[in-house]
């Protein structure tokens, strides 16, 4: 292992251990790789592609310590208004199905009804007799 690798991971490490007891001196605290990255001053790069061991070591060891993450607190939040969100939405989707299913039946109830009072209003017509226009002569 070369001298520069032997010295990123000690910087790794010590901002890893400064992580964990929650004394950041660098960075603003967080337990993700960001912040350790920032902890350690090296890119982030650095920890997800040349020491993913490390990477890996300080997830396990915040994951040990039973700490949530702020971003993943966040995005739980998120999730449960979320689901909260579609369930009152799919009870509003069953409602109005069952609404649309309600006024469905009501307009062919009312088409029935206007077919019947046209019927019974052409009955009427048809049976009433005209009386005459003409004139009557008395003559």
């Amino acid at each position: 292992m070369s001298r520069n690798n032997t010295n990123e991971r000690d910087k790794i490490r010590a901002a890893m251990n400064r992580l964990l007891a929650g004394a950041p001196l660098k960075s603003d605290g967080a337990l993700t790789v960001v912040a350790l990255a920032v902890e350690a001053s090296v890119k982030r790069h650095v920890l997800t592609h040349r020491h993913t061991d490390l990477k890996d070591e300080f997830y396990a060891k915040v994951r040990a310590q039973g700490h949530v993450p702020d971003s993943e607190k966040k995005l739980r939040e998120e999730l449960k208004r979320t689901q909260e969100r579609l369930a009152e939405v799919l009870e509003d989707n069953k409602r109005l199905k069952a609404d649309t299913e309600t006024l469905a039946r009501i307009v062919n109830v009312l088409e029935v009804e206007n077919e019947q009072l046209r019927g019974e209003q052409n009955r009427t017509r048809s049976s009433v007799v005209p009386l005459p226009t003409g004139r009557r002569s008395s003559d």
